[in-house]
């Protein structure tokens, strides 16, 4: 089992792009873990549909055939970090891998949704993409000491 983050674009703050770096790392010491970017869309003269499909397609062009397609979504399965951890050990045990999409400033398009076999909301609010995948890093982290029985989760 690999764990892929796709993501749009890069992080732009350099004291986030720290922290989502140590976050991926952290991550990486309990998941084979590998985070994969697609290039961030211009939006200055297109549409945010046009923005979302473009950025949508390159997600998807990133990620490996047989992956089981979650999109980190506002209205997707809200899940206590427990159940979180609880779920990536089936997929551990599945043996297959698992992509995480995460889309860029406008969200996600039409493409990314259909690969999708499943959505999960990483809080009830809108959340910058770059804060996306510093939180998902962080519940990658944090799974993987649940599931040793490690001090980190309280």
């Amino acid at each position: 089992m690999q764990i892929i983050v796709a993501v749009v674009g890069k992080p732009r703050h350099a004291g986030l792009a720290a922290s989502i770096e140590d976050y991926e790392a952290r991550a990486a010491r309990y998941w084979p873990l590998e985070v994969r970017e697609a290039r961030e869309e211009r939006a200055r003269s297109a549409s945010a549909d046009l923005v979302r499909d473009r950025e949508s397609a390159r997600l998807v062009a990133i990620v490996p055939s047989g992956a089981h397609v979650v999109a980190c979504e506002l209205n997707g399965r809200s899940m206590t970090s427990e159940a979180f951890a609880a779920w990536l050990q089936q997929e551990r045990e599945r043996a297959r891998d698992v992509a995480f999409l995460i889309g860029g400033a406008l969200g996600l398009g039409a493409a990314a949704r259909a690969r999708a076999s499943m959505t999960l909301a990483l809080a009830p609010w809108t959340l910058p993409h770059e804060l996306a995948r510093l939180v998902l890093a962080e519940q990658l982290y944090r799974a993987g000491t649940i599931l040793r029985g490690e001090p980190y989760h309280k």
